[in-house]
């Protein structure tokens, strides 16, 4: 166990060092009676000897300690002065940052090699702690979760007319422990919606373009659109794809009277980058339709959408709200593609679903036989349609081969 470090008094101090000089004892013997080491002693007596003029000089002590406390004084007043002036500079500093950058942005300015430690850092760029350390929760990023998106995909591809109740009791059945709330959520997250009418029970916004449903006038006696030549009508739509850790969307442009498609695109976002994107695509290989119809989306009723048609003079169309069975063409696309396509090729990555999806649309288009066109392909109708091009058993033949 350490021993305690003892402290003395100055009167003590002076009291030995006297005894040293008066001669009598040893330093020993001194350091002994009093308990203190003879070192100790030493310098005492050398510090005593060295200030003992002090005593008769007390002018030149006074001088000296009033020059040290000037000298002090304007190191003082110097530091204040800096110190007040890098205080403005900063807190002018931090004004201008709070109000021109973005909390994100800030947190970029963090240094990971501190000269400041992180709190100081943190107080300074205005940036609460929990920011820093909080790891946001990714929605239905589980593998569980994925497989609940996947089940709930196929059940609204085969029962498009269910809605979130009916697919969250389906659920259940399946052993999904979920509450239909949460598969709401999973349904909103995924764009789907169920193909029935629904009543009114919101008012759209102003700046929220609507355009009237323009298909009613090809409706047959069975209320059934009827579209007899390519081009009149396209529909585009966007479709969830389930991969292994993830999903992306699909959207692509349809002719409505050849079931062909035109134009297509995969990605990992459902924003208007992507529709537009495949708007584009398919007024540069194509001839531009009479009639365009879409949904009520977000995508489809933005400016830069919409922008797009009306340069190209093409009439806009969009389905009821709620009413998915407007814009059935494509619907029927989607369900095709997934029962023949997605669901039995299990795709594991968005480059996997690219070259599949562009496999199976060349196959759709060119080979696949549609009871709806009385057994020929898409291509053969629409380039049949379009320039009077006239297909072959025989070319078929040499196309599958």
């Amino acid at each position: 166990m350490s021993r305690k470090r003892r402290t003395y008094s100055a009167d003590f101090k002076a009291k030995l060092v006297l005894e040293v000089l008066e001669g009598e004892k040893t330093l020993n013997e001194i350091a002994s009676s009093y308990e203190v080491l003879p070192k100790s002693l030493q310098n005492w007596k050398k510090q005593f000897i060295e200030n003992m003029s002090l005593a008769f000089d007390k002018s030149a002590v006074v001088k000296e300690y009033k020059e040290k406390l000037e000298t002090l004084e304007k190191e003082k007043d110097a530091t204040s002065k800096k110190l007040g002036e890098v205080i403005v500079e900063r807190d002018f500093v931090v004004g201008k940052l709070k109000s021109s950058v973005s909390s994100k942005n800030r947190k970029q300015l963090l240094e990971t090699e501190l000269k400041l430690s992180k709190n100081c850092q943190l107080r300074l760029l205005s940036i609460p702690k929990s920011s820093i350390y909080y790891e946001p929760v990714i929605p239905f990023s589980s593998d569980r979760d994925q497989e609940l998106l996947d089940t709930i995909d196929k059940i609204y591809t085969k029962y498009p007319y269910y809605g979130h109740r009916r697919v969250h009791k389906l659920l259940n059945r399946l052993g999904f422990v979920i509450g239909r709330k949460r598969v709401k959520r999973a349904m909103r997250l995924m764009g789907i919606v169920a193909q029935y009418p629904k009543p009114k029970t919101t008012i759209a916004s102003k700046e929220h373009l609507k355009y009237p449903y323009l298909l009613k006038q090809f409706k047959n006696d069975n209320n059934q659109v009827v579209i007899d030549k390519p081009n009149q009508v396209w529909s585009t739509d966007i479709t969830y794809i389930k991969l292994d850790k993830g999903f992306v969307y699909l959207a692509a442009v349809i002719d409505w009277h050849t079931k062909k498609i035109l134009s297509w695109k995969l990605s990992n976002t459902m924003d208007v980058s992507l529709t537009t994107t495949v708007l584009k695509e398919a007024l540069l290989l194509y001839p531009k339709p009479q009639i365009f119809n879409t949904d009520q989306g977000s995508q489809y009723t933005a400016k830069e959408h919409i922008k797009i048609l009306v340069d190209n003079n093409i009439s806009i169309s969009m389905d009821g709200k709620g009413r998915a069975t407007d814009n059935i063409v494509i619907e029927r696309f989607w369900r095709s593609l997934k029962y023949e396509d997605v669901y039995p090729q299990s795709y594991s990555t968005i480059k996997e679903a690219r070259v599949g999806i562009a496999k199976y649309i060349n196959i759709y288009n060119k080979e696949r036989l549609h009871q709806s066109l009385g057994y020929a392909t898409p291509d053969e109708v629409y380039f049949k349609g379009v320039n009077n091009r006239v297909f072959e058993d025989r070319d078929l033949l040499l196309d599958v081969a």
